[in-house]
């Protein structure tokens, strides 16, 4: 699906919400489309249909504010998916929409998560939902601004778009008693930096991750943020959330011939208030 290293993509992922007038070409089109045609299936199973609107075929977008946290601007298309509402289905749509926002990265192309206030029943008639789907988020795709305007950057700095918590605080050894040291990570200390960089919700990066003592496994732990909502409009950001980091883990871990697998399995962790297991990587 990609042309360039994965981890070279993360980087340089970033969220626009200034476009510029300029139409996506027919051929870029194409291309976004068939990706999306091709998406296949989350880590858990679950698929999604993803489609490419355009303005005019979403009902009443000028009606409403786009995004969680501000305006988007300019934006002639978006990028939605309808998922069946399921057990991990949040997860596997982050993972997915996430490898979809990587190739329009690469694709040049600028990307904003949306998942707060948004118009899902426009985006739900210009899909044809049916009565068992949700939409969780979506995302506008176009080309960016070259330079951003002053009301994007105040809200990325309200939002702490750029800061990231330490390792310290994401990343544990054995137990959530010791911190997990680059050095410990060894060759998986990149993978789990690229989980690092990943975007959420407010940025308030609700993944902890837990390596074993003695070998290359990681369990994936959801801790909830004290006084964020579960859930909006039928949506749970934070388990999206959990999908990007897993995505964000295995690209990077397979880009560097680090190969496993997702499981479920009891990791025998103590949680903490607010803490769910969510699952595990396996190497094989």
């Amino acid at each position: 699906m990609y042309r360039k290293p994965v981890i070279e993509l993360i980087r340089s992922r970033s969220s626009w919400r200034g476009y510029t007038p300029e139409q996506l070409a027919p051929e870029l089109r194409t291309r976004i489309r068939d990706a999306l045609a091709t998406s296949g299936k989350g880590p858990f199973g679950n698929t999604a249909r993803f489609s490419l609107l355009t303005r005019e075929e979403v009902k009443d977008l000028d009606k409403i504010r786009l995004g969680t946290y501000g305006v988007i601007r300019g934006a002639h298309s978006f990028i939605a998916g309808a998922i069946s509402s399921s057990r991990f289905c949040f997860e596997d749509y982050g993972y997915l929409l996430e490898k979809i926002i990587l190739f329009l990265t690469e694709l040049g192309l600028g990307t904003c998560w949306m998942g707060g206030t948004f118009n899902r029943s426009g985006f739900a008639l210009a899909m044809g939902k049916n009565d068992k789907e949700i939409i969780p988020a979506v995302t506008p795709v176009g080309h960016p601004t070259t330079r951003r305007v002053l009301r994007d950057r105040i809200l990325r700095f309200g939002a702490g778009s750029k800061a990231r918590k330490p390792w310290a605080e994401l990343f544990s050894l054995g137990d959530f008693s010791r911190p997990l040291s680059e050095a410990d990570a060894g060759k998986y200390a990149l993978p789990l930096e690229m989980v690092r960089l990943g975007p959420s919700a407010s940025n308030r990066q609700p993944w902890r991750i837990v390596k074993e003592s003695e070998q290359d496994s990681f369990h994936f732990i959801l801790e909830r943020t004290k006084g964020y909502f579960k859930t909006y409009q039928g949506s749970d950001f934070q388990k999206i959330d959990m999908g990007i980091a897993m995505c964000h883990f295995e690209l990077s871990a397979r880009d560097l011939g680090l190969p496993g697998r997702w499981e479920t399995r009891n990791p025998g962790l103590s949680l903490r208030k607010g803490m769910e297991y969510t699952v595990s990587w396996i190497p094989e």
